[in-house]
């Protein structure tokens, strides 16, 4: 790819994958329900995302760290993501994943779909096994906004050439940031600030969105 012509952050749960990966995480560790839960509020915008994070993180003391391994198998890309991302990059339009996931499954999506920047959580392992606790800086809706503000400036890039993709409250601020913020398949919440919206789960949909960047 000669030429950047533009750059496009995904969210990764709930948008690019099906699946909330700490969901997924608290089956493992026998708390799904309770992560569930706090997970949906959360993404709703009914809890603070970085306490209601840390919570659901404490649920998975004890788990060993191969745990990654069986969640990245069971996760799912939402349908035409894929072809998406390959449109997208063919025409010189960078692809971001940020994530208030893990670094575990992002870094092997984003190397599945030849996606270079990337950010996510990082959570604490001791002799193999998650201690419950997060490290280093927390992906919250502050840090996600600011990480697309970041890799724009390194592209070079003027806003409105940078496109936003995201599902949950957390993605807000993201979304507004970018010259084009898109809420898909999207909580209410985002819904009610974000007028580009795709209801149907299909990245093939979101593409008519970005006539923008040509």
């Amino acid at each position: 790819m000669s030429q950047v012509k533009g750059l496009c952050v995904m969210d990764v749960d709930g948008t690019l994958i099906l699946e909330e990966v700490i969901d997924l995480l608290g089956r493992e560790a026998g708390r799904e329900e309770e992560i569930s839960q706090i997970t949906s509020r959360a993404m709703r915008g009914e809890l603070n995302f970085e306490s209601s994070l840390r919570k659901r993180v404490s649920f998975l003391e004890g788990l060993p760290v191969s745990v990654f391994d069986k969640a990245f198998d069971s996760i799912h890309l939402s349908p035409n993501a894929q072809i998406f991302i390959s449109i997208l990059q063919k025409n010189g339009i960078l692809v971001g994943l940020v994530s208030g996931g893990f670094t575990p499954i992002v870094a092997r999506l984003a190397k599945f779909l030849s996606i270079s920047y990337f950010s996510a959580n990082q959570l604490e392992d001791k002799d193999g096994h998650l201690t419950g606790k997060l490290i280093g800086e927390i992906i919250s809706p502050e840090v996600k906004k600011e990480t697309l503000e970041q890799w724009r400036e390194e592209l070079k890039l003027s806003k409105e050439r940078t496109v936003a993709i995201g599902d949950g409250a957390n993605d807000l601020l993201m979304l507004k940031s970018a010259g084009l913020g898109i809420a898909f398949c999207a909580k209410e919440v985002l819904k009610k600030e974000i007028p580009n919206h795709v209801d149907k789960r299909d990245f093939l949909e979101v593409l008519p969105l970005i006539d923008c960047l040509e």
